[in-house]
């Protein structure tokens, strides 16, 4: 499993026009799964992202995690983070990601696993395309992998 995390002042997901998820403080998180991740795989990863200390303390040092200060997360599916792009010639391959339905399983769990950990989470519909807005915080943007 991949996770690119961005903090986040501000973001939002637009899916046919219309905004389905808005967050303020927070984490946007991009999720992409490969064709061995599994239920043990999600929950490993959304603790890590529960648990991160990527949010200033009073003293301006990361050290504080999303669960510390309150923030939500703005979560999205994103296969494209399994591309591969060693071959010669320019055009991505997405062989490595999770069969459609699968993933797509497991996406739903993911986002109930960051809740039942106890961070607000609000999700963009998984295989639509989407229009994220991101008003990124630092910048801080983080790639966790994960795969088994």
């Amino acid at each position: 499993m991949k996770a690119l995390l961005q903090r986040s002042k501000n973001s939002l997901i637009l899916a046919g026009g219309e905004t389905i998820a808005e967050i303020s403080h927070g984490l946007v998180v991009f999720a992409g799964f490969g064709p061995n991740d599994s239920q043990e795989t999600a929950m490993a990863m959304a603790k890590k992202i529960a648990g991160l200390r990527i949010f200033e303390d009073s003293s301006g040092k990361m050290n504080k995690s999303i669960l510390q200060t309150g923030g939500e997360i703005l979560l999205a599916s994103q296969f494209t983070l399994y591309a591969e792009t060693k071959k010669s010639g320019m055009r991505p391959s997405f062989s490595s990601a999770m069969e459609y339905g699968q993933a797509q399983k497991l996406f739903a769990l993911f986002s109930g696993m960051l809740e039942g950990l106890g961070v607000a989470t609000k999700r963009g519909i998984f295989g639509a395309d989407l229009l994220v807005s991101i008003e990124n915080d630092g910048p801080v943007t983080i790639l966790l992998e994960n795969d088994p």
